[in-house]
């Protein structure tokens, strides 16, 4: 378990209940500033599943590019489509992931060799499935726009709120974990790798005295370490998971183009070639590592800020 350190370090130790709102907070933060480049990610992972239907078009060309054509069809706003979504999913499964594993750290079980890694893959894993909604309704908006640039199938829903009663309606309960099974995976290895790396890179940097032990650059450089490994194993699962939530689904709720996770992997292997699991890695990255970075940051110096009102307060 981690041991108290004084105020002034990086690593501090705070209750489970706090993790939960400090990890929600930090990760809804960095959303605001990643939201767009995930917008223009969820694009560019659909526009290969048009090629695996025989109408394949390109709309979207390049980061930069992409972000224009949004902004300029759907308005500035348009940018920051699904943010409630997403601000959602964010708070929920986050507030789950970091609690869980501020839990293990109490428990001492990562001191185990390869406790770290399983306590963040299952604490990821739990994340995910409970916040699977928020993520599908947050897919499935930010992939809608005008007809002449549609990529994937398009669900028109217009709020939130609207959006899952809608499906709650149409598919049942059940309907709101579709595609979980893509999000499961992909937030467990993204999440061990996230926490993981993380932790050790933090340390690395410290070790090497290239910042001042309670500098908020030791956290920012972990972070840019982390978010090369985390890009690295989980975009594979993203660009599944984005598929598998985006599909059409017929009268009884199943997907109309992909049976789940396998299935979808193989589809995109055949008609794309193993390099379509990592369609838009560059763009993926600029998405991931920029939130990695902010969420672990924010999530790193809250702690902090938190560790000292409450040492204070005692």
């Amino acid at each position: 378990m981690e041991t108290p350190t004084v105020a002034s370090e990086t690593t501090v130790t705070v209750s489970p209940a706090a993790d939960l709102v400090l990890g929600a907070s930090a990760c809804c933060l960095a959303c605001v500033f990643t939201n767009p480049l995930e917008v223009v990610k969820t694009r560019l992972q659909l526009q290969g599943e048009l090629q695996a239907r025989g109408t394949y078009a390109r709309p979207y060309r390049g980061l930069l590019k992409a972000m224009g054509t949004v902004a300029q069809a759907d308005g500035l706003w348009g940018l920051q489509k699904g943010l409630g979504a997403a601000l959602l999913y964010q708070s929920v499964m986050n507030g789950v992931r970091f609690y869980c594993y501020s839990l293990a750290l109490e428990a001492g079980l990562t001191e185990y060799q390869g406790g770290t890694v399983a306590a963040g893959a299952l604490a990821g894993a739990l994340g995910a499935f409970i916040g699977s909604p928020a993520y599908l309704v947050k897919t499935q908006q930010q992939a809608q726009t005008v007809a002449s640039l549609a990529v994937g199938h398009q669900h028109q829903h217009q709020t939130l709120l609207g959006a899952l009663e809608t499906i709650w309606r149409q598919q049942g309960i059940l309907g709101l974990w579709r595609g979980v099974g893509g999000a499961v995976p992909r937030v467990m290895v993204g999440s061990a790798a996230q926490l993981a790396t993380f932790a050790s890179a933090k340390t690395w940097v410290q070790d090497h005295e290239w910042f001042q032990k309670d500098s908020w650059l030791v956290a920012l450089a972990g972070g840019m370490i982390s978010s090369v490994a985390v890009v690295i194993v989980m975009t594979p699962f993203d660009v599944v998971s984005t598929r598998l939530y985006n599909q059409p689904v017929d009268s009884s709720g199943k997907g109309q183009l992909y049976r789940g996770l396998l299935d979808c992997l193989v589809k995109i292997i055949r008609t794309e070639g193993p390099q379509g699991l990592y369609k838009g890695l560059g763009p993926g990255y600029l998405r991931l590592g920029p939130h990695t970075v902010l969420s672990l940051l924010f999530w790193d110096e809250l702690r902090k800020l938190f560790y000292q009102f409450q040492h204070q307060g005692a």
